[in-house]
């Protein structure tokens, strides 16, 4: 008999379809641009994505960070490879590289998304996908939350939750040539910001080959120095300060300082021509 986990329940189910649905749709894009012969799935809970990337014909490795998942997984599956492996292991890289790797819904659980996105590069030969929760915010921060105690959260219930800024950064500096914002990202209400909700989830494709799919758009590396005009340490009143000084009272000043410049150059060829 079938274990009934919370991986199961009519929710969880259909949000995993509305994200294989996108997924598939995306694939038969890229696939005509680049060959993907082999896929990684991180963090694949119970198999529901593994067997939706050997259905769509990858030969497929999964990785879980939770024993009684893969134990689950492969009697669910038994023709698929499952791991139990965690993704902030700095040995991970080991298991070699992978064409098509898809991380959803883990990166958030994590205490070391960093180290996790570094793993992810490594195995990664070609093309990521990644599915997170993102916290509100244009900053490439995270927020140190509590997770309730559950199969689904992560293994030690709590974890750092980035803002969508902070994982493009980290996709970057971990050496993603090209990282895509998708422009058409509709799945269902987490993917918005309602009158009741901001915006909680976002998915991501990085990629080591160019790629030119209509529904992509290059995202540029989000920069935040440690001083400066929006450094974590400046106020409001200096930000406002700031603001009209080089949008308003800068242009001003630089304007009377530059006719001042041209009357007095004037002047001086004036006497030059009457001297």
């Amino acid at each position: 008999m079938q274990k009934v986990s919370q991986f199961d329940v009519d929710p969880a189910r259909e949000y995993v379809r509305v994200r294989q649905s996108f997924t598939k749709e995306f694939l038969e894009v890229v696939r005509k641009q680049m060959v993907l012969d082999s896929a990684l799935d991180v963090g694949c809970g119970v198999g529901y994505f593994s067997e939706f990337l050997s259905e769509l014909g990858f030969p497929v490795v999964a990785l879980e960070g939770r024993e009684e998942h893969v134990a689950e997984a492969k009697r669910r599956h038994p023709a698929i490879t499952f791991m139990t492996k965690n993704v902030e292991d700095q040995t991970l890289p080991q298991l070699g590289t992978f064409d098509f790797v898809l991380c959803y819904g883990l990166l958030y659980h994590l205490e070391n998304p960093f180290q996790a996105i570094r793993n992810l590069h490594a195995l990664t030969r070609k093309l990521l996908m990644i599915e997170t929760m993102c916290v509100p915010g244009t900053n490439p921060i995270f927020e140190l939350l509590d997770e309730y105690q559950s199969e689904n959260q992560g293994l030690n219930y709590v974890a750092l939750y980035p803002t969508e800024s902070g994982v493009l950064k980290m996709l970057y500096r971990a050496g993603f040539p090209f990282v895509y914002r998708f422009r058409r990202l509709r799945l269902d209400g987490q993917f918005e910001t309602t009158l009741w909700r901001k915006k909680s989830r976002t998915i991501l494709a990085a990629s080591k080959i160019e790629l030119a799919v209509p529904n992509l758009v290059l995202a540029r590396e989000p920069v935040r120095m440690v001083t400066g005009r929006r450094d974590p340490w400046t106020t409001t009143p200096w930000r406002i300060w700031d603001f009209c000084w080089n949008r308003r009272l800068g242009k001003m000043f630089r304007w009377i300082k530059q006719r001042r410049r041209g009357v007095s150059q004037l002047s001086a060829d004036a006497n030059g021509r009457t001297g």
